[in-house]
């Protein structure tokens, strides 16, 4: 699957170091694997959600919240934001 936005993910590690390993490792799966569909996705991601048409990534034991549109026909994921736990549960990321 192919990311857009991966400014994001350098932006986001630069601001919390802490980040980087956890965000990396997700990258990784993302971009090696297939996921033809929903199924496929949470079957690689237990802990992934949707919301609406949005999809919300549980990334390094939950401190950190990474939302994106994916486009399973075309094996593209859209990074609309990364957020800290905090930052998420304040709802501005749904604007």
């Amino acid at each position: 699957m192919k990311i857009i936005s991966t400014r994001e993910l350098a932006d986001f590690c630069a601001e919390h170091p802490r980040s980087a390993g956890p965000l990396h490792a997700w990258r990784r799966i993302i971009e090696i694997n297939y996921f033809a569909h929903w199924a496929d996705l949470k079957e690689t991601f237990n802990s992934v959600n949707k919301v609406g048409p949005l999809t919300v990534f549980n990334i390094g034991g939950n401190k950190y919240r990474l939302v994106a549109y994916i486009r399973f026909d075309t094996q593209t994921l859209y990074i609309r934001s990364i957020l800290t736990h905090r930052d998420y549960d304040k709802g501005r990321w749904k604007l």
